[in-house]
């Protein structure tokens, strides 16, 4: 691609609520792609932040969209609809890319393709000065622990040596890896944290105010016999709760009790048929060895600290999953409250 306008456009889809203590080095990370700018629109749609945020997007020149439903998934959807460029990157307030030529390189096999529908990175980026919860979600490959264990996680894991456990039609290429799902094909968690799709593609999966990224390949497979997506050989800086428990704990009980409030809009098939990984999971967590097992194994392959934090990742989650489901069987379950959310 040598002049630019062979260069396709795209839209960064950043959702923000009280993001400002993450979102300058997430904007400047895009600003700093070598990459023609007129070609990028930054879009912040943003929940009614009281904090920076909305100062921060005014230096680097972002378009801002209010979102009254504040959660991340209708924000998708507001900027979903909202955008009219070639492809929409989904990117979190607590992304970071990598490297200059980050986008560039997600591009190729959607360049390349016209069949692909989406492009994701397939590993978190592992800093070894990061917050010990970004090192083990960069070392792990996961940030909820339970698809580890449901192997439908979808980033590069130190423990397996592969970006999901699934079986998958996978064809290697240089620089990228396609997948080919059909409809009986088991989906790994695909979605979010640096996703790109076709703007067009995406528009057609929106049939209300939420982008559910899990969904997405569900829903599109309910409607074709197959599809195309590529899992490009790059990471994304997930900074991810950093080293804070209770804002890892924050967010598992907003998973529980997301997985539940909104389950009628659902086609990922977590939401219908869960119930052996979610036997598999329980074992681990209970029988104890398992998680300690994996603790040790891990540390082996690259001693961090950071490690030993699974086995209270694992119970966090147990118990958050555990006592939401209860609260939904008793019809004791609400939805959270977004009003007073941060990053």
């Amino acid at each position: 691609m040598a002049a630019s306008s062979k260069y396709p456009s795209v839209t960064f889809i950043i959702p923000t609520l009280n993001s400002g203590s993450v979102l300058i080095d997430c904007l400047q990370s895009i600003v700093d792609q070598k990459y023609p700018q007129n070609k990028i629109t930054i879009l912040i749609v943003d929940g009614g932040s009281t904090d920076s945020t909305l100062k921060i997007t005014n230096i680097y020149r972002a378009q801002v969209i209010h979102n009254p439903l504040k959660t991340g998934e209708s924000a998708k959807a507001f900027g979903i609809k909202k955008a009219t460029t070639d492809f929409v990157a989904l990117v979190d307030s607590d992304n970071i890319l990598p490297d200059t030529d980050w986008l560039s390189k997600m591009l190729v096999p959607l360049i390349s393709s016209p069949n692909t529908i989406g492009a994701e990175p397939w590993s978190y980026t592992y800093r070894s000065d990061g917050g010990f919860i970004e090192r083990y979600s960069a070392l792990t490959g996961v940030n909820d622990p339970y698809t580890l264990i449901a192997k439908n996680y979808d980033r590069q894991s130190l423990l397996t040596g592969k970006w999901t456990g699934l079986k998958l039609n996978i064809v290697d290429h240089q620089y990228y890896q396609t997948i080919q799902f059909k409809k009986d094909s088991p989906l790994p968690t695909i979605g979010a944290n640096g996703t790109i799709y076709r703007t067009s593609v995406a528009k057609k999966y929106l049939s209300g105010d939420y982008f559910f990224d899990i969904d997405f390949l569900s829903t599109n497979l309910s409607q074709k016999k197959s599809l195309k997506f590529a899992k490009v050989k790059v990471g994304i800086i997930h900074t991810y709760c950093e080293s804070s428990i209770s804002k890892f704990n924050r967010k598992q009980l907003r998973r529980a009790v997301d997985l539940y409030t909104y389950r009628h809009d659902r086609t990922y098939p977590l939401t219908q048929n869960n119930l052996m990984p979610t036997i598999r999971f329980c074992l681990y967590v209970v029988t104890i060895f398992p998680m300690i097992y994996d603790t040790i194994r891990g540390f082996i392959k690259k001693p961090d600290p950071a490690w030993f934090f699974h086995p209270l990742a694992c119970l966090i989650t147990i118990y958050n999953y555990g006592t939401q489901t209860i609260k939904f069987k008793l019809g004791l379950l609400k939805p959270l409250d977004r009003e007073q959310w941060h990053q």
